[in-house]
């Protein structure tokens, strides 16, 4: 490692000696599959860019839309990778064919403010030694459902919050210098999803000892719709997996970003609090679980109230309805009989809401959705059951609470103090699943060091 670090520092000087390094001298490489409105808006804020960049190469992955008729000016360069390759293919083949110094990659669903160009052409101009640069999500995301307002901002405090010397390179927004982009041979193309080939990239980049850099003032905005299963689907199998398995072999795991000490205590504490209430639950006959999960549909309901979308389907409709049905009866079998009603009528303010959803009702429902979960919360604490057993748990999800509280403040503080109560839930599965994401990637590194079968690609 120590030899690798010695190369990158003299590699580095050489790099220097190209000299400054202007906005025009920039080329931004774009990979886009099937997403043609975001990449519409995309490459309309880079027009509107208050310092021009030296071309634009939107690169189409085998996209079915219209993805790849979209330009934006004569700037925009639009190759093709033949079908559906995976974006890390696709920037390689979009950095092979730029002719600008730096290269600065952004995902086709980000848009970029006016001056984030001019901030990352002076951020490598005012440092020589700069290899990489990387910028960060803004705290206002563009698609207003909860979910999507939650994971963007999400990562937006993540990137805010991050040590200024990165450890790791983002693809979101991400520039590197062209010439040390192919000298590492760019992304490993072995991912042939969207996963952690910039993470991946960056190992490589630190390891070499190359200086990476995260600039909280240049900021973009993400366009992304996330969808519940969605979120999960990428934190389990696109990064939680692929990415232990990258620590587990490189041997490394930077306090910074996603994995602070905070974050890996907090996944510990998780399993504990899912540990404790699996025992109670059992010791109690699900007594104790009843009035935790009424507090937490109560809770989800006063945002589903606010930013649900209006098409909810049968589906998820059917889902509600059942979970209300089961906690219902769960709550009448155990004599909790006050926690029907708040249970009930949080399900129908769901169902009404968009019918009575005007500015001049607003003020109702609202107070209504409080009115409920305040009734909930005073009922399910009156039901709880004096136990130790209840006074560790809930030591221990209050340390989860103190340990992650900058995060919700920060949500109360950009969408309101409900919004924040809403996202715990949310937050604390994130931890449970990426407990269980650490989990495989480690039997299945463990698995393949013992040559018991051949390694899989990502």
């Amino acid at each position: 490692m120590r030899n690798m670090a010695e190369t990158g520092r003299s590699a580095r000087g050489a790099v220097a000696l190209e000299g400054s390094v202007m906005p025009g001298s920039i080329s931004v490489v774009i990979p886009a599959y099937n997403s043609a409105p975001q990449l519409e808006l995309c490459l309309k804020a880079l027009a509107a860019s208050s310092t021009a960049v030296r071309e634009i190469i939107v690169v189409d992955d085998g996209s079915t839309d219209n993805s790849a008729g979209i330009q934006a000016g004569p700037a925009v360069k639009v190759l093709s990778t033949g079908g559906r390759r995976g974006p890390a293919f696709a920037r390689n083949l979009g950095a092979k064919s730029a002719i600008g110094d730096v290269l600065l990659f952004l995902d086709s669903d980000v848009c970029v403010e006016r001056d984030t160009i001019q901030a990352i052409g002076a951020a490598f101009d005012a440092d020589a030694e700069l290899d990489a640069l990387i910028g960060s999500y803004d705290d206002e995301p563009q698609s207003p459902d909860f979910i999507s307002q939650y994971r963007n901002l999400m990562h937006a405090y993540t990137h805010q919050n991050g040590a200024q010397r990165a450890s790791t390179f983002w693809s979101g927004c991400g520039a590197i210098r062209r010439g040390l982009f192919l000298e590492h041979s760019g992304f490993n193309e072995a991912y042939h999803r969207p996963a952690i080939e910039d993470i991946e990239l960056g190992y490589r980049l630190v390891a070499a000892g190359r200086k990476i850099v995260l600039d909280r003032s240049v900021r973009v905005k993400h366009l992304k719709h996330w969808t519940f299963w969605g979120l999960v689907k990428t934190d389990v199998l696109d990064r939680g997996i692929p990415w232990t398995e990258l620590i587990l072999r490189e041997g490394l795991m930077p306090n910074d970003l996603n994995l602070q000490l905070s974050q890996r205590v907090s996944v510990a504490l998780v399993f504990i609090l899912v540990a404790l209430s699996a025992f109670t639950a059992l010791l109690w006959r699900g007594y104790f679980l009843i009035p935790v999960f009424a507090i937490i549909f109560v809770l989800l309901a006063r945002y589903w109230v606010e930013f649900s979308d209006p098409g909810r389907s049968r589906l998820a409709s059917g889902a509600l309805v059942s979970a209300v049905a089961i906690l219902c009866a769960q709550a009448y079998r155990h004599g909790m009989f006050a926690l029907m009603p708040p249970l009930i009528l949080s399900l129908v303010l769901l169902f009404v809401k968009h019918r009575y959803a005007k500015p001049s009702n607003w003020r109702l429902l609202r107070l209504s959705a409080v009115i409920l979960t305040g009734w909930s919360v005073l009922l399910a604490v009156l039901y709880m059951p004096v136990n130790s057993l209840l006074f560790l748990w809930f030591i221990v999800l209050a340390t989860l609470g103190v340990m992650n509280s900058q995060f919700y403040l920060f949500l109360a503080g950009k969408r309101g103090f409900s919004f924040a109560l809403a996202a715990i839930p949310f937050h604390l599965l994130y931890h449970f699943y990426n407990g269980i994401s650490f989990s495989i990637g480690l039997v299945s590194h463990v698995w393949k060091r013992t040559g018991r079968q051949t390694p899989l690609q990502p």
